[in-house]
This record gives C-alpha cells, structure tokens and sequence, in this order.
C-alpha cells in the first residue's frame, strides 16, 4: 500500500465543513424513511453527488444510490458503502431536529453514516487528489432483515457495473469516545439465524394427561436441552449465541393444546460453527420429540453472514485512522453479536467494516433515546477521504 503523506486528506481539512456536516445529517434525521422505502433519501443522495460531479447510476438493487468518480490513468478502484434506511421506532429525544415521521426514526446512526460519505465525496470532487476510481455505495434496507439491500444491489450487478479492488464500509459504535476508531482482523460481527420449531403432539383434556401426547412438556424439555448446543458442542474458545426468545402453547388451563412452538436467535462467528448450531439444534429437536412420542418441524432461517475483515485491507485502513487521529484514539475492536449485510459485500471482495466511536454516554443502537454524534461527523468525513487517496495513491 502507499507510504503515508501529508498530500492525504486530514481532520483539518474539514474543520470548516463540521457545520455543514451536520445540516446535512439533520435533514437525513428529520426525514428518516424504513427499508426499501427511501425514496427521498436516495434521490437527496443521487442529487449531491451529481452536484459534485459524479457519474450516478439511481436505482441500483432497488434505491441504492452509486457516485462514480474517476481522475488520471491509475487502474485501481475502490468501493466505500454508507447505508441509509432508518427503522420502525417512535423518536424520543426531543431534539429541534427529531424525526417528523411517526413511527419512524434513525436509531442506528445511518443518517450520519451517509452524511460522512457525502462530506468525502465533495472533497475528493473538489480536490481530486487521487489516481483510478471511486465508487460510492449508498445501500438501502441494510435493516432489512432478510432479502437486503447488500444482496439486492450485488444481485442488480454492483460489482460488474461498478467493479473495486476493496470495498470499505462503517458503523458507528456508542460507548466508545466520539471520533475514535475501532478495528479487527478477520471476524468481526456475528451470522444471525433465526429458528422456528414447532412441536405437535395431541391435545386433550388437561385431567387426562396420560390420553394426549403433552407439547407443552416436549417444549419445555426442548428448551433446557438447547442450552447444551453451545456449552457442549462449541469450543470454550469460540463464540456463538443460542437464545429460546419465545414459546407459545395452549389457550386454557384445562386444555392441553395440538401444538406449542418456539423461536430461537442463533448467533455465531465463524462458518463451522454456525454449521455445527444448526446440525445439533436440529438433531435435539428431532429426538426431544420422538422421546415424548410428538413430531416436530424445524424452520431454520439463515439471516445475514459472518462479517469478515481481510487482513491485508484492515492493515491497511488501521494504518490510515492512526495517522488521522492518533494511535492513542485507535483501539481493538471486540467480537460483536449483532449482525450486518456488509457480510455479503465481503463475500465477494476484500475489504474492511469500521467503527466509529459515537461517545461514551452515547444511548445504544435501536434505542428511542439514540441520536448520531455530531462531533464524528468530521473524524468520518476525513477517513473516508484520505482512506481513498491512499488507496489510489500514485
């Protein structure tokens, strides 16, 4: 990778621009819109760049949103994603600037993570201090859930359309200071599955146990058996998550009902373990059942992979934030059990997902109390900006 320079974008650059930072997140704050909904956001989004020179391409995957920038005769290219939907929550900050959509707010900071993106691509605009391409990803429906915004735009033809060596993305994280970075090597954030298991025995009545086959008792002894899966099938030395979050089962107490069901949240950190939760997960459902003489359906949801940083890629972006803001203010990031579509970008190139601290008294993600921090809207802006040069550095 290119030596470290002072030609690279730095956090003075963008000392003026804080105030315009944070206009532009504050509109994206007032006007939040849910996955695959954005159509304001996007066309906002689409009209900037183009206000900046970039070469749009508008409805990529649906709304997503690609600024594409080239300058002198460099070949190599880079990818840099901000995703953009907010989700269904009731706002309850109180801020001037607070969501005017009931229901709707940006609890998880992508107005800011947006905004950042666009204060870079007006500098590199402005400055073009850069040799090859940019791309810009402006992603819908990354809470999506299931069929998201990541796999929509990759399977509108993202990556031939607009082709990178790399492809970097970010989120912000409360707890740690504003304007810090977190990074990790290889695993970063956990594969979420989800998991719908429903037991159906013979129902009858509750005086008369011994005439029914009991789905409420095979439940029950379900639930304590998966505590197993993890403390006796998954090395102390990994990570992985299996959670019973709900059971529903029988209308009256003197009625033992046909039928209860279960949902479990299955987190892992790696492809072999997650493979190893569904395989014994499945197996225990299947002989809790058969030993209480019921039958059961397992209906095994694969949510979002395993985010992965390449190694060579998150050298360099730690590279590119220490000289930005400071070893002092770069930190490791710990494994974190939420999951993010990104997985999917990295499935298909290198590349590396970021933190950004959002504060230490930061209210958490998805919280009616959350707001993005103003104060790392410059921090983001600059890395975005110099992380770019020095990729296409001559």
């Amino acid at each position: 990778m290119p030596a470290a320079s002072n030609q690279f974008a730095s956090l003075a650059d963008f000392a003026d621009k804080a105030g315009d930072l944070a206009a532009t997140r504050h509109h994206l704050h007032a006007h939040p819109e849910l996955s695959f909904e954005e159509h304001e956001t996007a066309r906002y989004v689409a009209e900037r760049l183009e206000s900046f020179g970039y070469e749009v391409a508008r409805n990529v995957g649906g709304l997503g949103v690609v600024g594409r920038l080239s300058q002198g005769e460099g070949g190599r290219s880079i990818a840099i994603r901000a995703d953009m939907d907010a989700l269904p929550i009731a706002e309850a900050t109180g801020l001037p600037y607070a969501s005017t959509a009931p229901g709707k707010m940006h609890a998880c900071g992508h107005d800011g993570h947006t905004t950042m993106l666009l204060g870079a691509a007006e500098y590199l605009a402005r400055t073009r201090r850069f040799t090859g391409t940019v791309n810009l990803v402006f992603q819908p429906a990354e809470e999506a859930g299931k069929v998201s915004g990541a796999q929509a735009m990759i399977a509108d033809g993202l990556f031939e359309r607009f082709p990178c060596d790399a492809i970097f993305g970010l989120h912000n994280h409360p707890g740690a200071p504003a304007g810090s970075f977190l990074m990790r090597a290889g695993p970063l954030m956990a594969a979420a599955d989800t998991v719908t298991i429903t037991v159906t025995g013979r129902g009858g009545h509750a005086s008369r146990p011994h005439l029914t086959i009991d789905p409420i008792v095979t439940a029950a002894n379900l639930v304590m058996t998966l505590q197993t899966v993890v403390s006796r099938n998954v090395s102390p030395l990994e990570t992985a998550v299996v959670t019973v979050g709900t059971i529903h089962g029988g209308t009256a107490t003197n009625v033992i009902p046909e039928s209860a069901e279960l949902t479990l949240s299955v987190r892992s950190f790696s492809r072999e373990v997650r493979e190893t939760l569904e395989r014994r997960i499945r197996a225990i459902a299947a002989s809790v059942a058969e030993a209480h003489g019921a039958r059961v359906e397992v209906d095994y949801e694969k949510g979002y992979p395993v985010v992965i940083n390449a190694e060579p890629e998150t050298a360099f972006a730690t590279e590119v934030v220490t000289e930005l803001v400071g070893a002092e203010n770069v930190a490791v990031c710990p494994l974190i059990p939420g999951s993010e579509d990104f997985s999917y970008f990295l499935e298909h190139k290198p590349g590396c997902f970021l933190r950004l601290g959002n504060g230490e008294d930061s209210a958490i993600l998805h919280s009616s109390k959350y707001d993005f921090n103003d104060k790392s809207l410059t921090a983001g802006a600059a890395m975005w900006a110099r992380l770019a040069e020095r990729f296409l550095a001559a």
